[in-house]
């Protein structure tokens, strides 16, 4: 007898004796079923929010470096504090940077305020109004649904035309068309030539923004503003170089010597990666050790109930040694058993956590993909098999002769 034909035969007898004690194996697989709920959840949610992030985060750019007064990152009060009394970016640190850069594809400075916005009876507040360059369509990765990106003149003055987020779109227009729409941005008026498309995640981002002629924003909102500096390079494969190449400028832009410390930053998309990286490895490190001992409580009783199997069929596994059954097989069977059982609680809790997987989109992304329920299943026949292990060798081990005589 081969190997998958003793696994097959081990399959039929496993369920003929789950079939046989329906009360007992339901109340067995409670503790699995539990353990697995519990991992499922866990994994639905950290797979959707890591979704959700890395979605919102490609916006970033991994190939742009942001040069800013501030640390995206500080790591205390007393970090941030002190980043506060750097002086600002301004123009000379715009232009330094257009002028000597030479691993940059693009360069964009932005500034940003916060205006009321109102188009006839509609009014957004809490709107983030950008002020930038033609080049910012490129350094930002925006796509656009309608109409057209700022131009170059329009940018160092010209005429007061604005493009709108999908979030401040729908809030004013109402679904109506907004392009050569007069919105008010303040006390400003911006002919609308464009709609930005929608990109969700973390946050409102773009979707929440206005986005205006840089000349614009200077003579309407802030005459001096505090600028971030967006550099898209040429090759990512190089961004290392890039980065050094865009602090030796500015250093020599902000006259430090070459033993001052660095009164600016230049952030990048890895920092928020590597954080959310590390912070989801945490909550997942909690989230299995509550998993594992959900599951240990519920292996722990589909031990004892192998064992309570084992003692109950000690005749017919001395019956089946006696007419010439290996230890392998009897083993299988016993194995299989117990893999057979879990895997039951697994398919049951999984049935559970798909309705509360509908439940929690709506207050948090979360995603029953088929990797995670192929990983439960994975996990519930692992447990079944390492819970089964003890039983079913002390049931291989058994003397023909000795479990023959078993009353």
């Amino acid at each position: 007898m081969n190997f998958f034909t003793e696994l097959r035969e081990g399959w039929f007898i496993s369920w003929d004796a789950i079939l046989a004690n329906k009360l007992r194996s339901g109340l067995t697989t409670l503790g699995i079923i539990i353990g697995i709920i519990t991992v499922t959840l866990m994994a639905t949610a950290i797979e959707g929010l890591n979704r959700s992030f890395t979605n919102s985060i490609s916006t970033i750019g991994a190939d742009v470096l942001y040069v800013d007064r501030y640390n995206w990152l500080a790591s205390s009060a007393q970090e941030w504090l002190s980043q506060r009394k750097r002086p600002r970016v301004d123009a000379r640190d715009v232009e330094a940077l257009q002028r000597q850069m030479t691993q940059a594809m693009a360069i964009a400075p932005t500034a940003q305020n916060q205006e009321p916005v109102k188009y006839q009876k509609y009014s957004a507040n809490n709107v983030t109004i950008v002020g930038t360059t033609e080049a910012f369509q490129m350094t930002a990765g925006l796509t656009l649904t309608e109409g057209r990106f700022i131009s170059g003149a329009e940018s160092s003055g010209g005429r007061p035309v604005c493009l709108l987020g999908a979030t401040v779109a729908t809030n004013l227009f109402q679904n109506n068309p907004p392009l050569g729409e007069k919105i008010f941005v303040g006390a400003r008026s911006f002919e609308v030539v464009g709609v930005l498309e929608k990109q969700g995640g973390f946050g409102e981002g773009p979707d929440n923004n206005i986005i205006i002629p840089l000349g614009q924003f200077i003579a309407s909102f802030w005459d001096n503003p505090d600028y971030n500096i967006q550099v898209k390079v040429k090759d990512l494969a190089e961004i290392d170089d890039a980065k050094a190449e865009l602090r030796q400028i500015l250093r020599r832009s902000r006259h430090l010597a070459p033993g001052d410390p660095d009164n600016f930053a230049i952030n990048q998309q890895s920092q928020f990666l590597e954080l959310f990286h590390h912070l989801a490895g945490s909550i997942a490190g909690v989230g299995l050790f509550v998993t594992g001992l959900s599951l240990f409580v519920g292996g722990i009783g589909i031990m004892n109930i192998m064992f309570v199997s084992v003692a109950e069929r000690t005749r017919e596994i001395g019956l089946r040694k006696a007419i010439g059954a290996k230890r392998r097989t009897i083993l299988l069977q016993f194995l299989t058993e117990a893999a057979c059982i879990c895997l039951l609680g697994g398919v049951l809790a999984l049935l559970i956590a798909w309705p509360v997987t509908l439940v929690m989109q709506r207050f948090m992304p979360a995603t029953l993909s088929p990797l995670v329920v192929g990983a439960a299943l994975v996990v519930a026949a692992g447990t079944g098999v390492l819970s089964g292990f003890f039983p079913a060798w002390r049931a291989a081990r058994m003397n023909p002769v000795d479990a023959l005589r078993n009353e």
